[in-house]
């Protein structure tokens, strides 16, 4: 199998693999269009990406852009234990999952600035509403809640390439809402599943995958794809 082979800012480059078919590239940290599209052009099956969450966002987002969702295979060599790591049962250096493993299709998470979501979307601390579907999830302050994808979701039916399928089909359920408040001793934590959430709430900084959005939000919508991420997990 032909691999392309990212890894992205300041990492060990010295633990890296080589083999057959295997080739290697030194980008910057969040590479931007400039840096991934030519050599996109000249991916065919396998696509790694050895880098942080923020890292690995960005290269899945310009895949989106790109729609080579569908035909490549994608891994992740985390640099460190992050939230996408423990997500998704990868462990830090593990380059032989990524390069081997057979993919999986697995939820992606979009929202409404136009990004993906990996790992884990925070906002912390939180007052206002959410709703996941239809479902009022939060309607007052807490402590944080934090969106995730769904790492047992089902794949996607084939019908799901219709948006308006996507939306009436329960199986698209894809997204985890965790939200966490102040009880008398300790946190409490409520996990919710669904397609979609949507939060209004005071002016507050929403993180993304490790990513400080540049501007204070009101609202945000996070949602899942109509095409999964063919994942090496």
């Amino acid at each position: 199998m032909s691999t392309t082979a990212l890894s992205c800012g300041n990492v060990d480059r010295a633990a890296r693999p080589s083999g057959d078919g295997v080739r290697w590239f030194d980008l910057p940290v969040t590479p931007t269009r400039q840096d991934l599209d030519p050599l996109l052009a000249e991916t065919s099956e396998r696509l790694v990406v050895h880098g942080t969450d923020a890292d690995f966002a960005s290269v899945v987002l310009r895949l989106l852009r790109k729609n080579r969702l569908g035909d490549l295979v994608v891994g992740y060599v985390p640099v460190t234990d992050s939230p996408a790591a423990r997500l998704w049962g990868l462990r830090a250096g593990d380059f032989e999952r990524a390069l081997t493993a057979a993919p999986r299709p697995s939820a992606l998470i979009r929202d409404d600035s136009g990004g993906v979501l990996l790992g884990a979307g925070t906002i912390e601390p939180i007052t206002g509403q959410v709703y996941c579907d239809d479902e009022q999830v939060l309607n007052g302050s807490a402590l944080e809640i934090t969106i995730s994808p769904d790492p047992e979701a089902e794949p996607l039916p084939e019908s799901t390439s219709d948006p308006m399928n996507a939306m009436l089909d329960p199986a698209t359920d894809g997204l985890l809402v965790t939200t966490v408040r102040r009880g008398l001793l300790r946190r409490r934590s409520e996990v919710t599943r669904g397609r979609a959430v949507q939060a209004s709430f005071r002016s507050a900084t929403v993180v993304h995958d490790g990513m400080k959005h540049p501007r204070p939000a009101e609202k945000w919508v996070w949602y899942r794809h109509t095409e999964d991420l063919r994942f090496a997990r």
